[in-house]
């Protein structure tokens, strides 16, 4: 067993890890990087950035070189919530116009690979961390062990989970979760082949009762297929269980059937096992504390179907720099810098992350919404502010005072 020491060890190495080791770095700490997988690798997600967080890629470096995956960008929206249609353009935030959605296998290799390139970082994959060290009541460092079996210890001013909504990282410091918000859904993907848009390339969201659908344009030419119904359907669980292709072809024939969305995805090829999460909780938990902090999933993991995850890991591995950068005497400051983290988290995400709270939930379109949601589609202030509200161009009080002054007349 030897032992090191770094500024920051950082548990996990995906969207919100191998950011928060990019940031660091620039700020000028010594941080070792870890994930217990290898990449490229592939991982369940809603791999979506709109066009605020495309910004950031750019920002970053790395814009150019996930371009060269060949995987399409897009600026527009269709959306349908039963007989409503609101179809716009995203609003351009940070000079950029649009959005991309690029397969993990891809994202997560460049995103490591430019994390381990800065100086400063040192990278690890294949590394499976066990046990975290304390000193007196503050973490100092953690235990893991390499591919080839060797126990490593490593100390470190501060440890961060950024490994997901199941952290371990978060289990071993026992962060207290704050609030929780259980999903009423079930969610399958699938990757198709040859599936054919209708005007303009686009984002495609549907809400048929209490069924839901997103389609993407993908990495290889593909287009990434979700869908999610209740969980109480425990016959559609059974017949996806049996056979994935044919119960989300059969939920997507009966439940969306008055879109043209059907009979788009008959002529379309599945070309990789089709993926399910059956319940998962909209969750936000403490998100520092003596020697810790968590970013990414491993803090707030909210509903797939509003597309923040990759924007929150990013914006919080730079919020959680900054924080770090202002204060020089970190064991001193902890109780200081995890409130401060705390409010700046929520000032920025709560709002989405409330919003992700109704979408999850299975309660019918009211009729005020319904009315709402004509006004949204057939003004093109109140589309553009809609949208706006997943990339941050507006809040959703913008929204709705739009709205109101519409229905004011």
């Amino acid at each position: 067993m030897s032992r090191k020491s770094y500024d920051v060890i950082i548990v996990g190495a995906r969207v919100a890890g191998s950011s928060l080791a990019y940031e660091l770095s620039k700020a000028g700490y010594e941080v070792l990087l870890v994930d217990r997988s290898t990449f490229p690798s592939d991982i369940l997600s809603t791999h979506n950035f709109f066009n605020n967080s495309v910004a950031m890629l750019r920002e970053m470096g790395i814009l150019d070189q996930l371009l060269q995956t060949g995987t399409p960008m897009y600026r527009r929206a269709y959306v349908q919530m039963d007989d409503v249609v609101i179809d716009g353009i995203y609003p351009e935030v940070s000079g950029e116009t649009h959005c991309l959605c690029v397969r993990r296998k891809y994202l997560d290799r460049v995103l490591f690979e430019h994390a381990a390139a800065q100086e400063r970082v040192t990278a690890w994959e294949g590394f499976r961390v066990t046990e975290v060290l304390m000193h007196n009541d503050t973490v100092s460092g953690i235990v893991g062990i390499h591919r080839d079996g060797r126990t490593e210890e490593i100390a470190a001013r501060l440890v961060v989970g950024a490994d997901g909504r199941n952290s371990m990282l978060r289990r071993l410091v026992n962060s207290e979760r704050k609030m929780a918000v259980p999903t009423d859904f079930a969610s399958y993907v699938g990757y198709f082949a040859n599936y054919r848009q209708e005007g303009e390339r686009c984002v495609e969201f549907y809400k048929m009762n209490d069924n839901l659908a997103i389609i993407f344009p993908t990495s290889d030419q593909l287009f990434v297929v979700g869908v999610m119904f209740p969980l109480e359907k425990k016959e559609w669980i059974e017949k996806f269980r049996n056979n994935p292709e044919a119960g989300m072809r059969e939920l997507v024939d009966a439940g969306f059937s008055h879109t043209t969305f059907p009979e788009r995805l008959r002529d379309a090829s599945l070309e990789e096992p089709v993926k399910g999460l059956l319940g998962y909780d909209n969750d936000w938990f403490q998100g520092m504390g003596k020697g810790w902090a968590l970013v990414g999933d491993a803090v707030s993991f909210k509903d797939p179907a509003v597309g923040q995850g990759m924007h929150d890991a990013i914006y919080g591995a730079r919020l959680l720099t900054a924080i770090l950068s202002e204060t020089d005497a970190w064991e001193t400051s902890w109780e200081e810098m995890a409130a401060k983290y705390q409010t700046a988290m929520e000032s920025k995400m709560l709002s989405r992350y409330h919003m992700a709270c109704q979408i999850t939930k299975n309660s019918p379109v009211t009729m005020e919404q319904t009315v709402a949601n004509r006004i949204i589609g057939s003004n093109p202030d109140a589309t553009r502010a809609f949208l706006g509200i997943y990339n941050y161009a507006n809040e959703p009080e913008e929204l709705g005072q739009i709205v109101m002054h519409l229905l004011q007349g």
